[in-house]
């Protein structure tokens, strides 16, 4: 009989444990894991053993939002939305912080690469055909992650408030405001008022944010849970995908049907309460 693992080792790695034991004890319902056993299943579920690195599109997107999430949470404690104060903060967050400009070159051209990489990855699955069935409602919440994206970069580009900034936004919220019907009351709501000032800032910032990242954190939860759910598509080229059976063994013979025939005779039926010789 094998001895049990003892020692120092043993207990440092059932103290290290203990937390995730504890938690996924408390987050489990009956018959299913809690936060720590989803946690687990997300991370080592089986996935087709053809896929490519353009699969990947999707995860380099979502570790880019992370990106704009973790730094512009820096950004904000140090940004001031009041037009006084906004373009001398972004200098301040540039010139003086340790590793500011750092950080502010991330947020910027990392809107950018998100952008390209949402892009890229609904290219990938248009082409892969992985937008049919059972995966239309994922392919309608991907168009609006990919909205919400841009919304996010337009409302963020007046932030800094130099001229660049200042007149791509009147060129923007004119553009809204030219639309039929509730064009001239959404460019009212976009400025906040007859004209972009201290309002239109401060709406822009708390849309840039709050309400839209939050959009976006709910809608990539729930295109990941789907994507859990249903699975990853194979590529068009699979077997799989093509409808075309996996190779694999050949089927056994069946008892009681069609003996295979002679070189030179005809098939003969096989009984099946005939006696082995």
């Amino acid at each position: 009989m094998a001895n049990k693992p003892q020692g120092r080792s043993h207990q440092l790695l059932q103290i290290l444990l203990y937390p995730l034991n504890w938690l996924e004890e408390r987050t489990s319902l009956p018959g299913r894991s809690g936060i720590v056993g989803g946690i687990k299943y997300f991370l080592f579920r089986k996935v087709p053993s053809d896929i490519s690195w353009g699969h990947t599109l999707g995860s380099a997107a979502l570790t880019a939002f992370i990106v704009q999430a973790v730094t512009g949470v820096i950004l904000a404690m140090y940004y001031k939305p009041d037009p006084n104060s906004a373009y001398e903060s972004i200098r301040h967050i540039t010139d003086d912080l340790w590793a500011g400009w750092l950080v502010r070159g991330m947020h910027r051209w990392g809107a950018s690469v998100f952008i390209i990489l949402l892009f890229l990855h609904m290219g990938r699955v248009f082409l892969y055909g992985a937008y049919k069935y059972p995966r239309e409602l994922n392919w309608i919440i991907g168009v609006l992650i990919l909205v919400l994206g841009m919304m996010e970069g337009f409302f963020g580009y007046l932030l800094p408030w130099d001229q660049t900034a200042y007149w791509a936004t009147v060129v923007g919220v004119n553009l809204q405001a030219t639309g039929p019907f509730v064009g001239p009351f959404l460019g009212d709501v976009l400025r906040g008022g007859s004209e972009i000032g201290p309002d239109t800032l401060a709406r822009f910032y708390s849309l840039h944010m709050l309400v839209i990242p939050g959009a976006l954190a709910a809608l990539i939860g729930l295109h990941l849970w789907l994507v859990v759910r249903i699975g990853v598509s194979s590529p068009p080229w699979s077997p799989t995908e093509a409808g075309r059976p996996e190779p694999g063994p050949p089927p056994a013979p069946r008892k009681g049907l069609v003996a295979p025939a002679p070189r030179n005779g005809l098939a003969a039926p096989v009984s099946r309460g005939a006696r082995r010789r």
